[in-house]
């Protein structure tokens, strides 16, 4: 305290503001968001259904709308939380000892899983091929991405084993029926016992991860039954994605070399198939589904395709789940920007609304772009999956595995820029971008990492020359309207002509920003395509809200709002 010249303490004063006490009276939660629910996923995102329509999906613009309703109501979105809040928790043995091997999931869990089922997320369309049906899907899992995400494993596998099963007719006959069904059953008993089935996938094992060749597990015959061949299955699984599922498509060694083999749940006879569960892992998101490590210990198992042929029999397969990565990472950015935008919209700082503030504007069109981008290029990359033609199958040979590598790993970043938007409140996991960021670097890793899939692309490219110049007619058109995706052409061009290992991750991210630009060049706003072109093509693009001065970035924000009424 200040003294005085005697040396005597003087008394320092401070002016209290008058304030009453009342007890027993809670605090007043002022300047806080409503929560984001009991809205349309699908008619509020004019992105969504631009992409549908043009991609010809229209048909199913009204069945969409009931399923954009029903998963936007906040009874759904609190499944989504509860799912995930509840991890699956392992039953080894049963009261008397017996082995079962059982999961047991939250009834939320249960209660999303039946609707996506219902929506025909898992089947739709294999069960009517036509024009649009892998895109009226494509839009469906977008926005079941946005609730839950876990739930969307069990749904991808089961839709991409359709692929892989038809190669053997005698299991399609038997299986698809059940696969096709829209009536969800989570009962553990015998497939053929049940109103529907799931199927789920083991290829990966400790020592090999991504190189399948490494596997270790063997495969021996011990019976057939005309051009049905079974098999007793021995060894391990690192990843046994979703373990409750009725039936897995694994690999397996036998004396001709990895090969793919269904092994159910339950054997021919009705008795529990030797799949022994070790353990549930302890993931760091996605954790409302279960991720086991498993035994076989002799399981019974059938041949799937030509024996010795597993790799590409199954990687089948895997082609419709890393277009599910690429899909599911776009859902996940689209809800991250829908709970930024709408907290913006309402939350009040510095005497504004933070979505007044230039530079908040300028974050949030940031993300926007990045997610429309994304969402034009997954719905054009489902597109080449209802296309025969020579030019679709090399679109999705290529695009597949590189829209995986640069959407996803644009998804963490995009997620954690989201978060910062709600402050301290995106940290918390009460909110959900806490677990869409701990979500988004699943899809990066699930079905083949970045590098595994710039080699893919390198690849596919080889195995089909003409490939690149198929994919660069989608860019010249548009490239004529733009000075800076036509120097980036020529850039793509001279990288094609000396692709190697080294830098294949430079040509994969700069071949998906050119079929990003020219998507929105063709069918954006004008301010979206060129503050993409400016940022992406011709700028640093590193982190967001870096959205060159003249760009109209209140109109970009606006246009991503989500319609929602308090």
């Amino acid at each position: 305290m200040p003294c005085s010249e005697s040396g005597a303490t003087d008394a320092v004063r401070f002016e209290v503001p008058d304030f009453e006490i009342n007890e027993g009276r809670m605090l007043e939660v002022s300047n806080q968001p409503p929560p984001l629910e009991n809205y349309d996923l699908f008619s509020s995102d004019p992105v969504l259904r631009a992409a549908l329509v043009r991609e010809h999906g229209g048909s199913a613009l009204d069945d969409l709308s009931t399923l954009g309703r029903q998963l936007g109501t906040a009874e759904m979105i609190a499944a989504g939380a509860e799912a995930n809040r509840n991890s699956p928790v392992l039953k080894s043995f049963d009261r008397y000892g017996h082995r079962i091997d059982e999961v047991e999931f939250h009834a939320s869990w249960h209660k999303l899983l039946g609707l996506a089922l219902n929506a025909g997320l898992h089947s739709g369309p294999w069960v009517k091929p036509r024009k649009g049906a892998h895109v009226t899907r494509a839009a469906g899992c977008y926005m079941l991405a946005q609730i839950e995400s876990g739930v969307y494993c069990p749904v991808s596998m089961t839709y991409a084993a359709v692929a892989t099963l038809s190669h053997s007719p005698p299991l399609a006959a038997e299986w698809l029926p059940r696969i096709y069904s829209r009536v969800y059953d989570p009962s553990f008993r015998p497939a053929a016992e049940k109103t529907s089935a799931l199927i789920g996938m083991g290829m990966t094992e400790n020592q090999g991860g991504s190189d399948l060749r490494a596997n270790v597990t063997r495969a021996v015959p011990y019976a057939s039954e005309g051009n049905r061949r079974f098999y007793r299955i021995k060894g391990h699984k690192w990843f046994m994605s979703a373990p409750m599922s009725d039936a897995f498509l694994i690999l397996a060694q036998t004396g001709a070399g990895p090969s793919c083999f269904l092994v159910p749940r339950w054997t021919p006879e009705g008795k529990r198939n030797a799949i022994h569960i070790r353990r549930l892992k302890d993931k760091l998101g996605n954790r409302s589904n279960a991720s086991s490590e498993v035994e076989l210990d002799g399981a019974h198992g059938e041949l799937v395709g030509e024996e010795g042929r597993g790799i590409p029999t199954i990687i089948e397969m895997g082609n419709y789940t890393r277009l599910d990565c690429a899909i599911g990472t776009s859902g996940l950015m689209r809800q991250g920007l829908a709970q930024a935008v709408h907290h913006a919209r309402y939350r009040r700082a510095f005497q504004k609304l933070l979505i007044d503030q230039a530079l908040m504007t300028n974050v949030l069109a940031d993300l926007a772009i990045e997610s429309e981008a994304a969402t034009v290029l997954t719905m054009r990359l489902s597109r080449a999956y209802d296309e025969n033609d020579e030019a679709a199958l090399a679109f999705r040979r290529v695009v597949t595995p590189a829209a995986k590598f640069w959407i996803c790993k644009r998804g963490p970043a995009f997620a954690a820029e989201a978060m910062e938007v709600l402050g301290g409140n995106g940290y918390v996991e009460e909110f959900n971008l806490a677990r869409i960021y701990r979500e988004t670097p699943l899809n990066s890793i699930w079905e083949g990492s970045g590098n595994v899939m710039c080699l893919d692309v390198l690849r596919a490219l080889t195995r089909t020359p003409a490939a690149v110049a198929m994919l660069l007619d989608e860019v010249v058109e548009p490239a004529t309207a733009d000075p800076r995706l036509r120097a980036h052409l020529v850039r793509l061009q001279g990288e094609a002509k000396q692709l190697d290992e080294a830098g294949a991750r430079s040509f994969v991210r700069d071949l998906v920003l050119a079929l990003q630009a020219a998507l929105l060049i063709r069918y954006s706003s004008a301010d979206v395509a060129d503050a993409f072109c400016a940022t992406r093509l011709a700028g640093d693009g590193g982190a967001f809200g870096l959205l060159p001065a003249g760009t109209n970035a209140r109109a970009i924000v606006d246009r991503a709002a989500p319609a929602f009424s308090r």
